[in-house]
């Protein structure tokens, strides 16, 4: 059987991207807790890189260690194991994450900070199955605290805040797609907070007065590039009013232009004509917020946005670096576990890439003179 990078002579080269003390961190985490089948750390990571990272399936994965003398366990014993391997996957993730660029926001204490997001992923093969995976991450701490894995097609499989289990004062983030009144409500029905980013066409937004609000026209108050705005509004849900905020931004004329040449290819590929509303808008980041003014002013509330849409921008282009393989069907915490082990691999990835932009065949840093 043909052996593989993880197991041959690029693992000694690909260990040294590993956070430092990743074995110690093994231990400290209880995944290396009775290594049965495995007699090392190493093999034991070796054997769920085979399953995480190249897409083998649980049987597939255990056939090709044990034919490589890296681990002799059963499909079964290797989901238990990945499964004991959920916390250590996370810290080497959050450890590789603090490698990067990424700042992350001051939030009050005793606020939950959650992000909600769902993508599609497609099986391997001509032929593969198409998925939604919905997951929440806290912030600053980026565990998973929630994982559903749906079909694309059919009822209750879109995304929305109310398939999220919500405790009180949960401060929940969502992009357009969980813009809708009844998500809305569905959070402050639980004691709960909401940051969207606006969808224009579902939400149908107020005055405190009753009268509707006419968000274009207040938008063309934002006359300066990166100018800010904040106006208090009501949405009217089922069971009553929700009490929130507007907080907008006039993009840059270059981060404009970007948004409006995309709408219009998308628009020209479907044969569809964009309503001049529409080109407005894109001229403009739109969010609703219920998050409390007193702790939360427009600036940080736009500050909050944009870190999550950062995070959502890594989240794409992991998803472009890693193959998914085949989707884990089976409980939610062995689904998470998966779910770190793509992040891990996704972001080693990212680390591998980034460093060799900067090195030379002859090993200096390009970077320095």
């Amino acid at each position: 059987m043909e052996r593989i990078s993880v197991i041959d002579e690029n693992w000694e080269l690909l260990k040294n991207f590993f956070p430092d003390k990743w074995r110690d961190l093994a231990k400290k985490t209880g995944a290396n807790t009775r290594l049965r089948g495995f007699d090392s750390v190493d093999n034991l990571m070796r054997t769920l890189l085979l399953h995480i990272a190249k897409g083998y399936s649980l049987r597939e994965t255990v056939v090709r260690a044990k034919a490589s003398q890296i681990a002799n366990i059963s499909d079964v014993a290797l989901l238990k194991r990945l499964r004991k391997s959920e916390e250590w996957l996370s810290e080497l993730c959050i450890r590789l994450l603090k490698e990067t660029n990424l700042v992350i926001p001051t939030f009050p204490k005793q606020s939950n900070i959650r992000l909600v997001d769902a993508t599609i992923v497609k099986e391997p093969g001509k032929t593969g199955s198409q998925w939604r995976i919905h997951y929440s991450f806290t912030i600053p701490k980026f565990k998973c605290d929630f994982f559903e894995l749906t079909p694309v097609k059919g009822i209750g499989t879109g995304e929305t805040f109310t398939r999220i289990p919500l405790s009180e004062n949960d401060h929940i983030i969502g992009d357009r797609g969980y813009s809708t009144v009844n998500g809305i409500e569905y959070i402050q029905q639980n004691k709960a907070f909401s940051l969207v980013r606006v969808n224009t066409a579902a939400l149908n937004i107020y005055k405190n007065d009753g009268k509707v609000f006419d968000l274009l026209k207040t938008l063309t108050e934002l006359k300066s590039e990166l100018q800010t705005g904040e106006w208090e509004v009501v949405l009217h849900g089922k069971v009553g009013k929700i009490e929130g905020r507007i907080c907008a931004i006039k993009k840059s004329n270059t981060s404009a232009e970007l948004t409006i040449k995309k709408l219009k290819r998308e628009a020209n590929k479907k044969g569809h004509k964009i309503k001049p509303a529409t080109l407005e808008y894109a001229k403009y980041v739109i969010l609703f917020t219920t998050f409390s003014k007193e702790k939360y002013k427009a600036a940080e509330i736009l500050e909050i946005y944009r870190f999550r849409w950062q995070i959502e921008l890594m989240f794409k282009r992991l998803k472009s670096l890693v193959q998914l393989g085949h989707l884990p069907k089976y409980d939610q915490e062995s689904s998470k576990a998966w779910l770190y082990g793509k992040l891990f691999v996704g972001l080693l990835t990212e680390k591998v890439i980034q460093t060799a932009e900067t090195k030379s065949p002859w090993g200096y840093d390009l970077k320095k003179k």
